[in-house]
């Protein structure tokens, strides 16, 4: 008989059921506050300043340096790991943008592209170049061909982000089952380190996407999380009404509110954001950590609660 989420018998049951993975070195998952949320900085995006020439993938490469140095120097100060999310508009752009991408940062990499084509591009890349152990596949929808799972497979990635974009029913419970139709498929696909994006558009579906998380580690105990910036990038009315100097608050304010309702992992968007972001949700883990160890965790020293103060 399970109990409910609230009793200590529930608890119990809901951090027995947690799972983490590594990936590249980097731990995801597990019972919130306990582990530190992974952040996630996306560079060579459409628009993205540092880029030249996006379809040939020409960038500026010493501020493409400069901004995942900075990423990674808010990681180490902070105690939260991260993750690069590496995109590419087209397939020589992908592999360009992986090739620099791996030398430039010892974090685990998105493969991010605009299209299936341009990502299979990046996972032939990443066979040839050695790092199917330090990528994440970024992303497997409810609607994946067998084509693209078996591409995955062939080339040895273990690891990827399941998006639930599920038109079908596109409600809180609706992402649910989306990871119950989907599960089965990647597993035998040898997709073994998945981590759930709960699908956020604007800020309607952020709600939606907060429900889905607590939804989903409950049943499947796996890692949580998505794109929270989303929400306010998209946001018409913010700079309008409030303010341009309201979007980096309210950007904060969505990642803050995802991980105290548990979530795993954040996308949160340009890798510029990593100043605004990584406070915001160290401040967030901090907190939570001093529930989790009147449970019975015990965090790690290099958890932001040792780190921020």
């Amino acid at each position: 008989m399970t109990e409910e989420p609230g009793t200590a018998g529930g608890l119990l049951e809901f951090a027995a059921r947690q799972q983490s993975f590594e990936i590249g070195g980097v731990c995801v998952g597990g019972v919130p506050g306990a582990r530190p949320t992974v952040l996630i900085g996306s560079c060579f995006y459409h628009g993205h300043s540092i880029c030249v020439d996006e379809a040939r993938g020409e960038f500026d490469r010493q501020e493409a340096e400069k901004r995942i140095r900075a990423q990674d120097d808010f990681a180490a100060l902070t105690g939260n790991p991260c993750m690069l999310d590496v995109v590419g508009a087209t397939p020589d752009a992908l592999q360009k943008h992986l090739e620099f991408a791996k030398d430039a940062t010892r974090a685990p990499l998105l493969i991010d592209g605009t299209t299936s084509a341009v990502r299979l591009a990046g996972l032939e890349y990443v066979a040839q170049a050695g790092l199917a152990d330090r990528v994440v596949y970024n992303s497997v929808q409810p609607e994946i061909r067998d084509e693209e799972l078996q591409a995955i497979q062939d080339a040895g990635v273990t690891s990827a982000i399941l998006l639930t974009y599920y038109m079908r029913d596109f409600t809180a419970q609706g992402r649910v089952q989306a990871v119950r139709e989907l599960l089965p498929k990647l597993l035998d696909a040898g997709i073994c380190n998945l981590m759930v994006d709960a699908c956020v558009l604007d800020l309607a579906t952020m709600g939606q996407a907060f429900g889905a998380m607590f939804d989903i580690k409950q049943e499947f105990g796996l890692p949580v999380g998505g794109g929270f910036h989303n929400a306010v990038a998209v946001w018409k009315g913010l700079k309008t009404k409030m303010g341009l100097q309201a979007e980096k608050p309210c950007m904060a304010s969505a990642l803050a509110a995802a991980v105290a309702v548990g979530a795993d992992f954040v996308l949160y968007g340009p890798i510029e954001d990593a100043e605004t972001a990584f406070p915001a949700v160290a401040m967030v883990d901090t907190s939570l950590s001093q529930l989790s160890i009147e449970r019975g965790a015990k965090p790690d020293k290099s958890h932001p609660r040792f780190r921020i103060g």
